[in-house]
């Protein structure tokens, strides 16, 4: 049998743009993607702290130590700047390796900084 798994998650991120006209769906700075194991074109699964809503989209890469949370395109009607993102991404893994497969957590501060890593 198969689960499927929380891979990481980024805690308290605050998006500093939003573009609806912009290609694309959601850019994080490079170091969040980095510290998270997360990848470009990776589908991820986005939770709005601020308004309750949620949506699936993927990742783009954003400028490395900008600090910047971008929702663009369709995903743009789903935040606005200021809001508190949670964003994760889920892998499948086989039951033996599900009871080892520990999650990497980002926990995030002002500017979009990284805290602590869980």
């Amino acid at each position: 049998m198969r689960r499927i798994m929380l891979k990481a998650k980024i805690h308290h991120a605050r998006v500093t743009e939003n573009n609806i006209d912009y290609e694309g769906s959601l850019s994080l700075d490079e170091e969040l993607m980095t510290a998270a194991d997360m990848l470009p074109y990776e589908k991820v699964h986005v939770y709005n702290v601020s308004n309750g809503e949620r949506f699936s989209t993927y990742l783009i890469k954003g400028e490395k130590g900008s600090g910047r949370v971008g929702v663009f395109g369709a995903a743009a009607r789903r935040a606005k700047v200021g809001d508190t993102l949670i964003v994760v991404s889920y892998v499948i893994l086989e039951e033996e390796e599900a009871g080892l497969f520990v999650p990497k957590i980002l926990l995030l501060g002002a500017g979009n900084k990284i805290v602590q890593i869980k």
